[in-house]
């Protein structure tokens, strides 16, 4: 785990928002790195935190799944990332744990990559059995995605040899010939097909049921939302401003450079041009969660023995604050209307 680069702190300090007042209430949140964090990038570079009287502290984290217990005891307050075994593990111990929001939804570009020199031997799925294979985590959404492709023809994520890599080290694996194939996701997707370490081989977005798959969310520790529920409306409201932008800038909108601007001085991609050429992930810009894929998520792991029970939606999904976000808000309006995209709509 990492704290966000100085160039991002900087570049907010730039802004005019990077000291806090008195008034301001800090909220800390752990945050997988990803093309979606454009969200909260614009929501601090265009103020949206600081009018809502929030000082965002934020950490690098590679996968939700060894975070959840800092979640749970609130050391981080707002955990935004997949949707891991963990949150039900805890769950099941009625750890204090909810989830608020869609964070990355269908289409997610996500793919399962193969090492170049196998492309001409592994044809389908049923070529990876006894292939070691990465996933960022155990029970992480990407162990999800990898088990459902797998078992369209037959296979289980048992009949694949599974290791754990930081996506940011999924590209040395390759080289080295450590891994056979991995499930990648944005930028991490582009950057190693530009770089020629992989090629894309099972496309997550057309093979993977239910659909729209939430495979992200914005959660938050439930003991510290009952005790500051004005504080969590205000954070939900201007996260929420920000998920809009990246909307309108996925559809090709007036802010499109702004935010690809924000994504590389964040160096959250520092190569423009993949920004500039390759697909976005989506994600709801009402910040609603789609439960059926939520649930499917939370029946796979048990199935596979990560997870031990199954929740009703009721149980894992607060959705009150992004309810009330969107009545303040009103109903998200496309900016370019010409945009054929999907995803990112309402």
């Amino acid at each position: 785990m990492r704290v966000l680069s100085w160039i991002l702190l900087a570049a907010v300090g730039a802004a005019g928002f990077g000291t806090a007042s008195a008034q301001e209430q800090t909220v800390k949140v752990g945050i997988a790195r990803s093309t979606s964090n454009a969200a909260e990038l614009m929501a601090l570079k265009r103020g949206y935190f600081k009018e809502a009287g929030i000082k965002l502290e934020w950490d690098d984290i590679d996968t939700t799944a060894n975070v959840i217990a800092l979640l749970a005891q609130n050391q981080y307050n707002i955990v935004a990332g997949g949707i891991s075994a963990g949150i039900f593990n805890a769950l099941e111990k009625n750890l204090p744990i909810t989830m608020l929001s869609d964070r990355v939804s269908t289409p997610i570009g996500h793919n399962l990559m193969l090492r170049p020199d196998l492309k001409d031997t592994v044809k389908s799925f049923k070529d990876l059995k006894g292939k070691v294979i990465a996933s960022n985590g155990q029970g992480s959404v990407s162990t999800y995605e990898v088990g459902k492709m797998l078992e369209r023809e037959g296979l289980t994520i048992a009949d694949v040899d599974l290791k754990i890599f930081p996506f940011t080290q999924m590209g040395l694996a390759f080289r080295n010939k450590a891994i056979d194939a991995a499930i990648i996701i944005p930028p991490f997707v582009w950057q190693l097909e530009e770089q020629g370490l992989a090629v894309p081989f099972g496309n997550v977005d057309a093979l993977v049921q239910p659909q729209p798959m939430t495979i992200a969310v914005i959660m938050a520790n439930s003991d510290w939302v009952k005790a500051n529920p004005e504080l969590v409306q205000k954070y939900m409201t201007a996260w929420l401003r920000g998920a809009r932008e990246y909307c309108q800038a996925y559809h090709g909108g007036a802010n499109r450079q702004e935010v690809i601007d924000e994504l590389v001085s964040s160096k959250t991609e520092p190569r423009k041009e993949l920004l500039e050429k390759y697909p976005w992930p989506a994600r709801s810009p009402n910040g609603r969660i789609n439960t059926a894929s939520m649930l499917d998520i939370n029946a796979w792991y048990v199935t596979n023995k990560m997870s031990a029970q199954k929740f009703p939606a009721e149980r894992v999904v607060n959705s009150s604050f992004i309810d009330e976000a969107n009545k303040k808000l009103g109903p998200f309006q496309l900016q370019n209307k010409d945009s054929k995209l999907q995803g990112c709509r309402d």
